[in-house]
């Protein structure tokens, strides 16, 4: 599984991804938000819902952003990659003919 892999252009409308060197770094702070609203929810149901302990919640919270970091680091690309670029249908259309031939 290739998690910090990011591919060179888009399949769908050839769009290039990579803009710049270290354009995901600003990912990292789209991640870091998101991975404090997984740790919000987190409490939430484990120590508000569930009546867990402290600890235990935050070993709930923890547990929680390592199984879902993959998720969370693809998320945030997504988000931040968004902020820049729309996505053009005639793009996708021109690609999706040359497919075809």
């Amino acid at each position: 599984m290739d998690i910090l892999k990011i591919r060179e252009r888009c399949s769908n409308c050839n769009t290039r991804y990579r803009m710049e060197p270290s354009f995901f770094f600003g990912a990292m702070y789209v991640s870091y938000g998101v991975g404090v609203a997984f740790s919000v929810a987190a409490f939430i149901i484990s120590f508000l819902i569930l009546g867990l302990s402290l600890t235990t919640s935050f070993i709930v919270i923890i547990v929680t952003l390592i199984i879902f970091m993959p998720f969370i680091m693809r998320v945030s690309r997504n988000i931040w990659i968004n902020l820049f670029m729309n996505y053009d249908e005639r793009l996708a259309k021109k690609q999706d003919s040359k497919d075809r031939v």
